[in-house]
């Protein structure tokens, strides 16, 4: 028996987009002599669908489209996800559902077990666990044992869940598992993941065919990686990282077909990899939305800089504009380091000096602030400026404005609310500080585009004379080890101190992210790419006093 693996890119809601992607896939897996192809957890909705699901006529479409591709199915079976609903009269009103159709009908379905109801993750906000007995379809003489992503997760020695769905489907003597699944990226997934298959495969001495989602939606970056597992946990084949992938292989000698070999995951270690993952996500985000067009404010610092090189990586250099927006305080290696950044890129950039603007709205609060020194009120004023020009801009030629703040200063605080943290998608608000520096010296690892002085000079918002980063915060080299502690770990102030961590550096520290959730609430999507966000995957009270 051949099976084959179809890893795409599916739209959220686009039953036209995705019904006509999954045919073409099954024409492809026809032609390739599959018995079986198989498409991710969600397929035909897209994942995830979210409160879409409240829809009757969305459930509805989701149904129309399966008895649509069911059609195909002569010939070769199909196995594909799709949201269902629940008949019983209690309960949550539907199902993750697993169809296994054949000969242009559905042949039977599983029901997803294991809901995760953490981080990204609110499947239990929509749907009802299997609490069914399980079943094993049987097609081609083999005995198909069909799970669904976290249906697999129950390994560990710190067991999430009080049910292992494979302990009583193995009682039913399948001879292959098929998990389909929709798990996003993060720069640790991939490791975790292969590991679950693997002791999967070994435990139940079976093969494993796993298919993922790849591609960016909003906030969450899918990163395919589909791979099969042999009985013995052999790793026969992984499908590529970051892009679509369709392999075909032989359930008797799963070995690879000949097919063209695309690689398996381009960037080499977890900074190649966010590399990767922020340039399809940017991508994505703009394709999905039918954007084409970005604009940014480009400083001279290497946050905009870093940035600017992913979106002209992800857009094309003609789908791109940079704006330099100096002030009095800006130095003029900062302008010059912005211009020859724009020029080895290739694309547009123009300077709008913001000083006289900046001294009509002194002057226009002259009387409010008169005897009264200058603060950071002014400094805000200057970002929020710069901000008003580019949504002038946006606005006028149909840009979308990319975020350029980093994860350490939204963290924090250090940031202008309706000023530098204005944008329609936040790039590197996943993204600490220090693994900015990373992505820099990643982007010039085979030719210097961002220019050396923007990399090593001191950071700086350059809003007062001589201003530094380290004039308010602690060194990044210590700040993002907190926060990393604080944020991903939750670890707290006692823990840090014990590791070392001078006290009254941490208890400033944890009181700055603590008291800045609201400035968070208001900022654009960000691209995930760690195992804790900041977004739908950290929800944390604004009014509250911990730690405050």
């Amino acid at each position: 028996m051949k099976i084959a693996l179809a890893q795409l890119n599916h739209r959220i809601g686009d039953f036209e987009f995705n019904t006509t992607l999954i045919r073409e896939n099954i024409a492809k897996a026809r032609a390739a002599m599959a018995d079986v192809v198989v498409f991710a957890e969600l397929a035909i909705s897209g994942y995830p669908p979210r409160d879409f699901l409240e829809f009757d006529d969305f459930i509805d479409r989701c149904q129309k489209a399966i008895v649509e591709i069911s059609r195909d199915c002569y010939g070769i079976a199909v196995i594909v996800g799709c949201p269902t609903r629940n008949p019983a009269t209690k309960g949550k009103p539907l199902y993750n559902t697993v169809y296994f159709l054949a000969e242009g009908r559905i042949v039977g379905r599983a029901n997803k077990s294991l809901l995760p109801n953490y981080d990204v993750f609110d499947e239990y906000r929509y749907f009802e666990p299997n609490r069914l007995p399980y079943s094993i379809i049987q097609y081609g003489g083999k005995r198909f044992a069909l799970t669904i992503c976290e249906d697999l997760w129950n390994m560990t020695d710190d067991p999430l869940y009080i049910r292992n769905p494979m302990e009583e489907l193995i009682k039913l003597k399948p001879d292959l598992i098929i998990n389909i699944a929709a798990s996003p990226f993060h720069y640790d997934q991939h490791r975790g993941r292969k590991d679950v298959l693997i002791r999967n495969a070994v435990t139940y001495k079976l093969p494993l065919f796993y298919v993922n989602h790849v591609g960016g939606q909003t906030e969450l970056l899918f990163d395919g990686g589909s791979m099969v597992i042999a009985a013995d946990g052999t790793c026969i084949d992984v499908l590529d990282y970051f892009r679509e992938d369709f392999r075909v292989y032989d359930l008797e000698n799963p070995t690879p077909n000949p097919l063209p070999w695309r690689g398996g995951g381009r960037g080499e270690g977890s900074i190649g990899l966010i590399h990767d993952a922020l340039v399809m996500g940017i991508h994505d985000y703009f394709h999905k939305m039918e954007f084409s067009k970005a604009i940014l404010g480009l400083s001279g610092g290497v946050d905009s800089a870093v940035t600017l090189v992913l979106a002209t990586e992800a857009l094309g250099k003609e789908n791109v504009r940079a704006v330099l927006l100096p002030s009095e305080f800006s130095s003029e290696n900062s302008i010059t380091d912005a211009i020859t950044l724009t020029k080895e890129l290739g694309i547009e950039h123009e300077i709008i000096p913001i000083e006289t603007s900046f001294q009509s709205i002194r002057q226009t609060l002259e009387l409010q602030f008169r005897d009264l020194p200058s603060d950071l009120t002014e400094e805000n004023i200057q970002a929020r400026i710069r901000a008003v020009i580019l949504m002038a801009l946006s606005n006028k030629f149909g840009y979308i404005l990319l975020n350029t703040s980093n994860k350490s200063e939204a963290a924090v605080g250090y940031g202008t609310l309706y000023g530098d943290m204005a944008g329609g998608l936040s790039v590197l608000g996943d993204v600490y500080k220090t693994q900015v520096y990373e992505l820099a010296a990643y982007l010039n690892r085979n030719r210097v585009i961002i220019p050396e002085n923007t990399i090593r000079k001191p950071p700086s918002a350059e809003l007062r004379p001589n201003q530094k980063d380290a004039d308010s915060l602690p060194e990044y080299g210590i700040l993002d080890k907190i926060l990393y502690r604080y944020i991903e770990l939750r670890q707290g102030p006692d823990d840090l101190i014990r590791e070392g961590f001078d006290e009254a550096t941490v208890r400033r520290v944890l009181k700055l992210v603590n008291n800045s959730e609201y400035k968070r609430y208001q900022t654009p999507p960000i691209l995930r790419i760690s195992p804790k966000a900041f977004g739908m995957g950290r929800r944390m009270p604004i009014v509250a006093k911990y730690l405050s």
